[in-house]
């Protein structure tokens, strides 16, 4: 364990999962970013926390940061004798926008640069254990990793494949002003989905990975979903509403991640631009916050002692 008055910065990318088909599989790392500075203290816990969620620093244990921390000591051998935990967040909390994700990660990441043998854990060990934490691969694999992953469980648990974006690609994220929480729209999903959807879904996800790293053409038909849009629409139906209409103008948008953000996947020379996103959202019923972002390709980032990024989103 390192000495008290040691420090490090970790940086997070925002992600968005799904994609359309690729449920709980594909993730993409976005150009949207927390960063969270951590250290060891003589003793307690110390949290500040400035812009998303600055409500959240009377949270203690309950932090998912300080969560994710304790679970990496854990498995590292021991717990420090005191955590001083400040947070300065941009990513929208609650949208599908993959804040849990950067949350565990920046955890995980911070205290095993904080161990002095924090080398025995592999980054195969963190993503399972990152994982356990999130309940499923996809976001935590893309905000570890940065670009577009490919995220699956095996026999020896969680794995990832990353692989590079086609050039061109603008991810605009649409956020609405009401969150919805995970757990809300999970419940929605049934149990079981018919055979025939299933086997659409399977080929969709197929031409999204086709379609996002090489034939851009194809997103519009790689983007379509069978398994989960569908059934959420009741509980977010302005999402639904702008998906549609942003489809209907030739913009491959979907759900991001458990929504009720949407993400639009344009293409220069492929498909309408950033600009006519904004248009349709502006024009939309409801409220809509327009993001135009860059794929993240770098992914989550970890410097010692405060040699790193100032803290600011």
């Amino acid at each position: 364990m390192s000495q008290p008055g040691h420090q490090v910065t970790v940086r997070v990318p925002a992600t968005s999962a799904n994609l359309g088909p690729g449920f709980d599989a594909v993730g993409l790392a976005l150009k949207l970013h927390d960063v969270v500075q951590a250290r060891i203290t003589p003793g307690g816990l110390a949290i500040e926390v400035s812009g998303i969620g600055e409500g959240c620093s009377a949270a203690g244990e309950e932090h998912l940061v300080v969560r994710a921390m304790r679970a990496a000591f854990a498995a590292l051998g021991g717990q420090p004798p005191g955590i001083g935990l400040r947070c300065v967040n941009a990513i929208p909390q609650g949208y599908g926008l993959g804040s849990s994700a950067g949350a565990i990660v920046a955890g995980l990441l911070a205290a095993r640069a904080l161990c002095a043998d924090g080398a025995g854990m592999t980054d195969a060990q963190l993503l399972d254990l990152a994982t356990q934490l999130e309940g499923h691969p996809d976001n935590v694999s893309a905000c570890l990793a940065g670009g577009l992953t490919i995220a699956w469980t095996s026999a020896g648990g969680p794995r990832s494949a990353r692989v590079a974006p086609v050039a061109g690609l603008t991810p605009v994220v649409c956020v609405p002003d009401i969150p919805l929480a995970t757990t809300q729209a999970r419940k929605m999903l049934p149990p079981e989905v018919p055979h025939a959807d299933a086997v659409a879904n399977s080929a969709r996800a197929a031409l999204l990975v086709a379609a996002l790293t090489g034939e851009p053409g194809l997103l519009m038909a790689g983007t379509e979903d069978f398994l989960h849009q569908p059934y959420r629409t009741a509980v977010m139906p302005a999402t639904a509403g702008l998906i549609g209409r942003l489809r209907a103008a030739g913009i491959p948008a979907v759900v991001s991640g458990a929504g009720p953000a949407v993400l639009a996947l344009t293409v220069a020379g492929t498909h309408p631009g950033p600009e006519v996103v904004h248009t349709i959202a502006t024009d939309a019923p409801a409220a809509w916050r327009v993001l135009r972002l860059d794929v993240d390709r770098e992914g989550a980032t970890v410097v010692r002692d405060g040699a790193g990024p100032r803290l600011q989103a």
